[in-house]
C-alpha cells in the first residue's frame, strides 16, 4: 500500500486550506492528539480557535476523529465548536465506514500526525490525507511503540525521496 499523503505539511496552521477549497474538499477531519494539542494539554490554543472559526467562515464543517476517549474530545468540542468522533480505533475501518455513510467521501480531507493510524486508516478508505508533523514528543508509551513502526516506513520513504521529514508539500 502506497501510504504517501496528499498534502505534507509542519502543523494545521500551514495547511494551504484555499487550495482544498478549489478541490472541492468540505469537510476536514481532524485528529486530535499531538495534531490540535499536545498529550498534556487539555484545551487548544487561541490559534487553534481562531483557526477553525476560520476555517468555519471559509465553508469547512470541521471535526475531530480521534483514538482518544469521550472525556477528552468533550472537552474541546465545545471550545472549536465541532462534531467528534471518538474512540475511533484508527486505523481499522469500522468507523471510517460509519463516518463515510453520512458524508461524500470525495469531499472529505483526513489531517493527522501519525502514518501508523492516521494516514493507513484514511488510505484504506481512499480518503484525501493530510500529514502534519507532531506538535511534541511527549507521548504515552502505546503511541511511541507505533511510532517505532511509523519510524521505518519514513526512513524508507526518506530513501526513495517519496516523503521526506521537513521537506513540505501541497
Amino acid at each position: 500500500m502506497n501510504l504517501k499523503p496528499n498534502m505534507y505539511k509542519k502543523n494545521i496552521y500551514e495547511i494551504n486550506y484555499k487550495k482544498l477549497k478549489q478541490l472541492n474538499i468540505q469537510y476536514l477531519f481532524f485528529d486530535l492528539d499531538n495534531t490540535i494539542i499536545s498529550y498534556q494539554d487539555d484545551i487548544p490554543s487561541k490559534e487553534s480557535i481562531d483557526l477553525f472559526n476560520n476555517l468555519k467562515k471559509m465553508g469547512f464543517k470541521c471535526f475531530l476523529f480521534s483514538n482518544s476517549h469521550s472525556k477528552r474530545l468533550f472537552k474541546v468540542k465545545d471550545i472549536l465548536n465541532v462534531d467528534i468522533y471518538y474512540s475511533s480505533m484508527k486505523p481499522l475501518n469500522k468507523n471510517y465506514k460509519k463516518v463515510l455513510k453520512k458524508y461524500d467521501k470525495n469531499k472529505c480531507a483526513f489531517i493527522g500526525d501519525q502514518i501508523m493510524t492516521d494516514v493507513i486508516g484514511a488510505k484504506r478508505n481512499d480518503l484525501f490525507i493530510i500529514f502534519v508533523d507532531k506538535i511534541n514528543d511527549n507521548e504515552p508509551v502505546y503511541t511511541k511503540f507505533w511510532r517505532f513502526f511509523e519510524g521505518f516506513i519514513l526512513r524508507n520513504y526518506n530513501k526513495k525521496n517519496i516523503l521526506v521529514k521537513g521537506k513540505y508539500y501541497d
